[in-house]
């Protein structure tokens, strides 16, 4: 047969015998052989890119059986030469190649994996060329398929985190964390998530340097006179930016917590001779003793009994 490439085809027996070659024939043998039948052609290997060789055998035969007999009992001088041809010039049928499929696109809930298919042909001892798919007449093998069909477990999602609290200096940030299934669709006890695997739900922020604590003053009150001069009160406290009473303001931004003011006589000033008594609508005359306005007329008129003896 003739071998190409590793495509094998037929062995060829249609070269016809050459005629007997003249001249001697043995004489050792009642029935001597002669050189020169020629048997068949005997498969060999490859010798070129595209062709085989087919050679022929030259064998020593009896002249009356036609046997064959060992080479010796022929006349060596009347050996005619091997001859050799090409046998199967025409070049192997492409087919298909093949590659290993690699590896799944998702490790569950259904992924694809792909492998190569190409058609080739070769063209020589180490060389081939790839042709179209049309090229291969058998049926192409498919490039990919599903793999990994089975479900995805439960798996934590974390929702978006929240605004950071409070709204300067240290604070935290909280979020959901649910366990569900790998579609979303479902929600499942926390149980049946891996708690090492959990995300946190809770995390260290700061939006900056919360401002200062402030003074903060309330309305004047009512003048504390009727008549004449007096003095106004208003609360003064000192609150954090959160509202909370604070005792860090500085002492020397406190603004006044008393003023003076006045107010238009109407009446004529208590006599010597009418009781000493303080005005009931006045209940700033413990401050007045205290601040030792008592040496003033209007606040000892105002304050008359509370400024006796002072």
């Amino acid at each position: 047969m003739c071998v190409f490439h590793g495509c094998l085809f037929p062995t060829i027996y249609s070269i016809p015998n050459p005629p007997p070659s003249s001249g001697h024939q043995c004489n050792s043998l009642p029935l001597a052989g002669r050189a020169g039948q020629l048997a068949s052609f005997k498969a060999n290997t490859l010798a070129a890119a595209w062709t085989g060789v087919q050679r022929q055998e030259v064998v020593c035969k009896r002249l009356d059986d036609n046997s064959i007999v060992q080479n010796n009992y022929c006349d060596p001088d009347s050996k005619p030469p091997e001859n050799q041809r090409t046998c199967n010039t025409e070049p192997c049928p492409p087919e298909w190649f093949i590659g290993d499929w690699l590896e799944c696109s998702k490790t569950c809930d259904g992924g694809m994996r792909t492998r190569a298919v190409l058609c080739i042909r070769k063209i020589g001892p180490s060389e081939e060329e790839t042709l179209d798919y049309s090229g291969c007449l058998t049926h192409r093998p498919i490039e990919k398929e599903p793999c990994n069909n089975q479900s995805c477990p439960p798996q934590w999602v974390a929702l978006d985190w929240s605004e950071c609290t409070p709204k300067c200096g240290p604070g935290f940030k909280h979020r959901i964390v649910l366990c569900k299934s790998s579609d979303l669709s479902k929600t499942f006890p926390a149980t049946q998530c891996s708690e090492e695997s959990k995300p946190p739900v809770r995390i260290r922020c700061s939006l900056g340097r919360c401002p200062p604590p402030r003074w903060v003053a309330g309305d004047w009150g009512q003048c504390s006179a009727q008549c004449g001069l007096g003095q106004q009160m208003r609360t003064v406290q000192c609150l954090s930016y959160t509202g909370q009473a604070s005792s860090d303001c500085p002492e020397t931004s406190r603004p006044p917590s008393m003023q003076q003011c006045e107010s238009k006589c109407d009446s004529t000033p208590i006599s010597s001779t009418e009781e000493c008594k303080d005005v009931n609508k006045v209940a700033y005359c413990p401050l007045v003793l205290k601040f030792k306005f008592c040496s003033r007329a209007y606040f000892r008129q105002m304050c008359c009994k509370t400024c006796q003896g002072h």
